[in-house]
């Protein structure tokens, strides 16, 4: 029986069930880690010397799991030290925590299986600059894009978008107030949002040209698989600049949509490109029915894709891990 090591947390989503069913389908088993349980709750045991390795993991219910002879390994979400700061002197937790991660991280870039897909092969690929110079160099449309903590070049960025501009953070930026998670989506900035930018020397922020919407694509490529859904934003005020904003409302709007050949063709070569086998995509297509890659997020969300679109993606991603579909190694 081959065994699939699945790096997640014990809040994650759908996803991790979807999977798990199409891994035991095909008479596979899966082994849950979930890392805010690790160190306080689960321990691991890496043993190295002797020209030999060994790998075991007793996870938060005692369970003793034997890693070394794993198919392959899927990094799905990572959090590490959670709780932590509860049980330890401030003083020892920043160390502590960076030791968590290094020896986490260490361990299972020591394993020789195939991962989906590998930690630092992710951060690298999630870097968005990056991810529009080569797609920018494969012939996708790309919005046109500034990068700075300077306003007078944000003035100067604006004058060259007759459209008017948007901006961005690169990361999951939320500020937290009360206990509540306000999330920062794509904005449209004003003439009186540019004239007060005096706080962007203190955080770059990312500046493109608006891009007027006929829908907005979510593309998954897992392997050489390509799944496309589209959803009509502009139904909704809210959701006209950013569909998150209206996402839960708009969850079920999502529907299968034929992507261009060559346009898909472009997207595995990005694939190619960043060395991932999953990528969730986004990209905007226009009334005249131009194609602009927005970008890609090496461990994007697809449950809902799954569900209300029909979409065969944990399929396809039980596929690459058991080796049934190609894999970028």
């Amino acid at each position: 029986m081959k065994e699939i090591l699945i790096i997640t947390h014990s809040k994650d989503n759908a996803s991790i069930e979807m999977v798990t069913k199409s891994l035991e389908a095909k008479g596979a088993k899966a082994i849950r880690l979930n890392t805010d349980f690790f160190p306080l709750k689960s321990n691991l045991e890496a043993t190295y010397g002797e020209g030999q390795q060994s790998l075991f993991y007793v996870d938060e219910h005692g369970v003793r799991h034997d890693l070394n002879n794993l198919e392959a390994v899927w990094y799905r979400r990572s959090r590490l030290s959670t709780g932590i700061n509860e049980v330890m002197e401030a003083k020892y937790l920043r160390p502590t925590v960076k030791e968590v991660q290094r020896s986490f991280w260490g361990i299972m870039a020591s394993l020789e299986v195939f991962t989906f897909d590998p930690y630092h092969t992710i951060k690298t690929a999630d870097e968005k600059p990056l991810q529009l110079k080569i797609a920018q160099s494969l012939g996708l449309n790309i919005p046109k894009s500034l990068v700075c903590n300077s306003p007078d070049a944000v003035k100067v960025f604006k004058e060259t978008c007759p459209n008017g501009i948007v901006t961005k953070m690169m990361s999951s930026f939320a500020i937290y107030e009360d206990g509540k998670e306000n999330v920062v989506y794509t904005n449209e900035l004003s003439d009186e949002d540019i004239a007060d930018m005096e706080g962007l020397q203190l955080c770059p922020m990312t500046f493109q040209e608006k891009i007027e919407k006929k829908v907005e694509l979510r593309i998954t490529i897992v392997g050489d698989k390509i799944f496309t859904a589209a959803i009509d934003s502009q139904v909704s005020e809210k959701a006209k600049l950013d569909w998150r904003r209206d996402g839960h409302d708009m969850i079920e709007d999502w529907v299968p949509y034929e992507l261009p050949d060559e346009i898909g063709q472009k997207l595995l070569k990005l694939m190619d490109e960043l060395r991932l086998n999953y990528g969730a995509i986004d990209m905007i297509v226009t009334p005249e029915n131009k194609y602009v890659f927005l970008e890609i997020n090496p461990v994007g969300e697809f449950f809902w894709l799954q569900i209300y679109s029909d979409l065969s993606i944990s399929e396809a991603i039980a596929e690459v891990l058991l080796g049934e579909r190609m894999r970028r190694i």
